[in-house]
C-alpha cells in the first residue's frame, strides 16, 4: 500500500422516483449512515482495514436531487468530481437507477470500466413500463452506450425470456443464483466497480426491500465474493434498501457492514 491513505467519499443519492413498485428507498441513505455510525459495532471491515484509520472516510452528505431530468447529470457530475478529486466514491441509493449515471461519470473519467452486480434481477429491460431510466433498466443503458467492458451479475433468479435475450446480447455474464458457489463468480479486471442490489439478498437476511425475492444470497456469499477482489476498486453503489420495510433496522446494519467491505477494497495493495 502507498503511504497515502486511501479515501473514500459516501454520497447520499435520495431518489426512488424510478422505482416500479414501491417507494421509499429514498430514505435510505440517512438511515444507512445512522447505522454505520451506531456504537453497536466498530469500523473494522473484515480484512482488518479500519474506516477512519486506514482508510479516510468524506462524507459528502447527499446530492440535491429533485427527481426529475435534472438529478441524471447531478448524479453524473459528482461521480466523475469524486474520481477527479483523487477519491473512491461509494454512493447510497436510492433505487438501480443511479448506477447509469454513476457509471456514466466513471467512464467519462476513466473510460469503461467492468461491473461486478450483485442483484434478484438483471435490470436489463430495454424499457420497463415506458421508463428508459427504470430501476429495471441501467445496465441496458450502460450496456448499449459502450460505459462497461464487462458486466458479471451474481445472485440473479428472476431472469424471463427478455432479460435473457438482452443478457445475451451485450455479452452479460449472469452467475444464476441456483447455480452459484462463491469460487464459480468470475472477478473481472479493472477498473472495477461494484453495484449492489440489497435485494441480492434472500429476504431472511435484508427483509427491507421492496422486492422480497425468496432463494437469494447470504451475507457471507457476498463478503466472500468481495474478498476475492484482490485489487482496488473505482467506486460502488449500495442501492434499493427501503427503510420503510425493514425489521429492527436489521437491513441497515446488513448495509452498513457491506459499506464498510467496500470502503476496505479501496485499501487493497495495488
Amino acid at each position: 500500500m502507498s503511504d497515502a491513505l486511501p479515501t473514500i467519499r459516501l454520497i447520499g443519492l435520495p431518489t426512488d422516483s424510478h422505482s416500479s413498485f414501491l417507494r421509499g428507498p429514498a430514505g435510505a441513505p440517512a438511515a444507512i449512515r445512522a447505522a454505520l455510525a451506531s456504537d453497536h459495532a466498530n469500523n473494522a471491515s473484515e480484512s482488518g482495514l479500519e474506516l477512519g484509520t486506514d482508510i479516510i472516510v468524506d462524507d459528502g452528505g447527499d446530492l440535491p436531487l429533485s427527481e426529475d431530468e435534472r438529478d441524471f447529470d447531478l448524479i453524473r457530475a459528482a461521480a466523475r468530481a469524486a474520481k477527479d478529486g483523487g477519491t473512491i466514491p461509494i454512493f447510497l441509493g436510492g433505487d438501480h437507477m443511479v448506477s447509469f449515471p454513476v457509471v456514466a461519470g466513471l467512464n467519462a473519467a476513466l473510460g469503461p470500466v467492468n461491473i461486478l452486480h450483485f442483484d434478484a434481477h438483471p435490470d436489463l429491460y430495454d424499457n420497463y413500463e415506458g421508463d428508459p431510466l427504470s430501476h429495471a433498466s441501467p445496465f441496458a443503458r450502460i450496456m448499449e452506450q459502450g460505459l462497461a467492458g464487462r458486466l458479471v451479475q451474481v445472485g440473479i433468479r428472476t431472469m424471463n425470456r427478455h432479460c435473457r435475450e438482452q443478457a445475451r446480447r451485450f455479452g452479460v455474464e449472469v452467475v444464476e443464483m441456483r447455480d452459484f458457489t462463491v469460487d464459480r463468480v468470475p472477478i473481472p479486471d479493472g477498473p472495477l466497480y461494484i453495484s449492489i442490489d440489497m435485494d441480492a439478498l434472500d429476504p431472511a437476511f435484508a427483509p427491507g426491500v421492496s422486492h422480497h425475492e425468496p432463494g437469494g444470497l447470504s451475507v457471507r456469499d457476498i463478503i466472500s465474493v468481495l474478498h476475492r477482489v484482490g485489487r482496488p476498486i473505482v467506486g460502488a453503489d449500495l442501492v434499493e434498501y427501503n427503510p420503510e420495510r425493514d425489521i429492527n433496522g436489521m437491513t441497515a446494519v446488513v448495509a452498513a457492514k457491506l459499506v464498510k467491505e467496500l470502503a476496505a477494497l479501496a485499501g487493497r495493495d495495488q
